[in-house]
């Protein structure tokens, strides 16, 4: 029986706390208002053009110079003195605030132009409108941004909660086709994949009441939840999502996911059960029922991972669609899941677990990390290359935001999960060697991270993204609880299945 180790225990805890610590501290210095808004562009501007846009907002100096300016500027200068006065209205200038300003610029504009056929005629009603539309305009831009910063924190927590919940799904999943292949090889490490997948159920709930924040508004996650998008009254009213509203509905939206989740800890709940139950039994029946269970998952995972890729990802981005995306997500949590087994696996060897697992079944591990890297690769310049090939205006945007202003992580994910795996695992010898398959693991691992980081940042705080606080302490806190229950669930049975009708291969698996 494995014992969790206090020091690992005490590590999962301090991790946590760091984490929760990170989050707060995310939501806690998130922008309430336009006004911090304008001074945090001031701030990253360094003295730039935001910051003069705010400086502008400072309305009676800048009216002063105006009049000064209209008092010495001869009358052909007159639309120039009208843009000075533009210039000068606040972001937040209230109807009551325009009228009287349009009474100060015009009693000093149209003056001169009275005395001056050449000057052009300035009316109220005109200049009223054209100044109103730039306050609303600048406003407009300042309410987006207000958006994508009370986003970050938020978008920091989601990347880490699916990352962590797709993790534990990467290893259920290969643990079902282990049943189905009937595999030979890999029986000795079912219950570390079931104490893996003993994080499915504690994630599949933080991740549930994240969905129903975002329906509770919450955040902007997701624009199809804004009020009014779907209403062509509605000044947030957009044609594309309105057509897609019978499917992108929060109603619809979260009973999906209820499905999701619900089958799959199903699943799990019952393939666990029946192992445990083999171990005690004097025939294969409950292996038998595993195998047809296992079947019946695997069709219902393949529909429901493409869908949940949609869901939970695509739709972030309601406007760009691709054919290739559940394929896509699949690979990336999929080698992530495999790659944790590997991890996993090492660290209990090094503590004297798993004496029948050898340096074959790291291999084949490896191998596998290998493998769906590669196809991972694939997926990943099969999307790219014919969306940016077509240059369709509607799909190519997806990867023009991202290399325009996530080109470091964009790239950056090419490089950990495709360029770094070739070069350490095609070698046969690094594939049983500890501490290259640790490294490889480390870096593959971090590089899905960032791969998930790219599908979700751009579309819902577009190029308000960092790597800081809120999005370490977010993966600060799910490492910390996925060690903590994974381990523990490691303690409650032992490590070696007893009675599975391909276990004495499985423990003398050489090549």
């Amino acid at each position: 029986m494995y014992t969790f180790s206090s020091k690992l225990k005490t590590f999962s805890f301090i991790l946590m706390i760091v984490g929760i610590l990170g989050i707060g501290y995310g939501f806690l210095t998130a922008p309430k208002d336009i006004q911090e808004v304008e001074k945090i562009l001031a701030a990253s501007e360094h003295g730039g053009h935001h910051a003069e846009a705010t400086e502008g907002h400072e309305a009676a100096p800048a009216h002063h110079e105006a009049e000064e300016a209209h008092a010495e500027a001869p009358a052909h200068e007159v639309p120039a003195i009208a843009d000075t006065a533009k210039a000068a209205v606040p972001v937040n200038a209230t109807e009551k605030d325009l009228d009287a300003m349009h009474v100060d610029t015009l009693s000093v504009a149209v003056a001169p132009a009275a005395e001056s056929h050449e000057a052009p005629a300035v009316t109220h009603k005109a200049h009223k409108e054209e100044v109103h539309d730039e306050a609303a305009e600048k406003r407009e831009h300042l309410e987006h941004v207000l958006h994508q910063l009370q986003n970050k924190p938020w978008a920091a927590l989601y990347v880490a909660c699916i990352f962590f919940l797709l993790v534990s799904m990467g290893v259920l999943a290969f643990y079902a086709i282990q049943q189905v292949a009937q595999a030979g090889w890999s029986p000795v490490l079912f219950r570390v994949m079931q104490g893996i997948t003993a994080y499915l159920p504690v994630g599949s709930v933080i991740f549930f009441v994240v969905l129903i924040l975002c329906g509770l508004h919450l955040n902007h996650l997701f624009p199809w939840l804004v009020e009014g998008v779907t209403d062509p009254k509605s000044p947030h009213y957009d044609h594309l999502i309105a057509n897609k509203s019978g499917y992108l509905n929060f109603p619809f939206w979260i009973i999906r996911a209820a499905i999701f989740l619900i089958g799959w800890n199903l699943y799990r709940y019952f393939s666990r059960k029946n192992c445990l139950a083999q171990d005690e039994a004097n025939d294969d029946l409950y292996y038998k029922k595993n195998f047809k269970m296992s079947a019946a998952f695997l069709v219902f995972f393949i529909v429901t991972e493409s869908i949940m890729s949609w869901d939970w990802i695509m739709s972030i981005d309601p406007h760009w669609f691709s054919t290739l995306f559940g394929w896509y997500v699949f690979a990336s949590f999929f080698v992530s899941g495999i790659t944790t087994i590997c991890m996993v696996t090492l660290y209990l060897k090094s503590k004297g677990y798993l004496e029948h697992v050898n340096t074959s079944h790291i291999h084949d591990l490896a191998k596998f990390m290998f493998g769906i890297s590669v196809f991972w690769t694939y997926l990943w310049f099969s999307q790219f290359m014919l969306i940016w090939y077509a240059n369709i205006p509607e799909e190519v945007t997806y990867f023009i935001t991202r290399i325009e202003h996530y080109n470091l992580p964009f790239f950056g994910a090419v490089v950990m999960n495709f360029v770094f795996p070739i070069l350490i695992l095609v070698n046969t010898d690094f594939k049983r060697i500890t501490w290259v398959l640790v490294m490889a693991g480390v870096v593959i691992l971090a590089g899905h991270y960032i791969d998930f980081f790219n599908m979700i940042m751009p579309s819902s705080v577009g190029t308000q993204w960092f790597i800081g606080i809120p999005e370490i302490g977010a993966v600060f806190f799910f490492l910390g609880l996925f060690i903590l229950v994974v381990f523990t669930a490691l303690t409650k049975v032992p490590l070696l299945p007893k009675r599975n009708p391909f276990i004495e291969e499985s423990k003398h698996f050489h090549y």
